[in-house]
């Protein structure tokens, strides 16, 4: 089982601060990692725009990363929220994207609920 299992087991970091994208070569040369996951909202707030992950600076600075992580021969991913984003995402090298949140997830499933009840 050990020997399958290490063949089928992914490693993912995350990285959510400036300091981590300044330091991704670092990251990704660690023995054993696959893929770097960049994540925005952290990476926002890091960046001096909290709650704004859509910030323009926050995602010119999502794609260079993209682009950095499979320069460094590793899988890039981040979250997508919407189909444009996806497209976006996936141009700059996401080879894998979260594409929701659980509370917006939850939030948008509610109201679909309490929709189909109430008319």
């Amino acid at each position: 089982y050990a020997r399958h299992a290490d063949e089928q087991i992914c490693l993912i970091v995350q990285a959510e601060t400036v300091t981590a994208l300044d330091n991704l070569k670092a990251i990704a040369a660690v023995d054993g990692v696959d893929s770097v996951f960049i994540g925005p909202s952290d990476l926002s707030a890091s960046m001096g725009y909290l709650g704004q992950p859509g910030h323009p600076e926050v995602q010119a600075a999502v794609a260079q990363a993209l682009r950095d992580i499979t320069a460094l021969g590793k899988a890039p991913g981040t979250l997508a929220g919407s189909p444009e984003a996806i497209r976006t995402h996936a141009e700059n090298g996401a080879k894998f994207l979260g594409i929701g949140s659980d509370t917006a997830l939850l939030v948008k499933g509610s109201r679909e609920l309490l929709s189909s009840t109430t008319g």
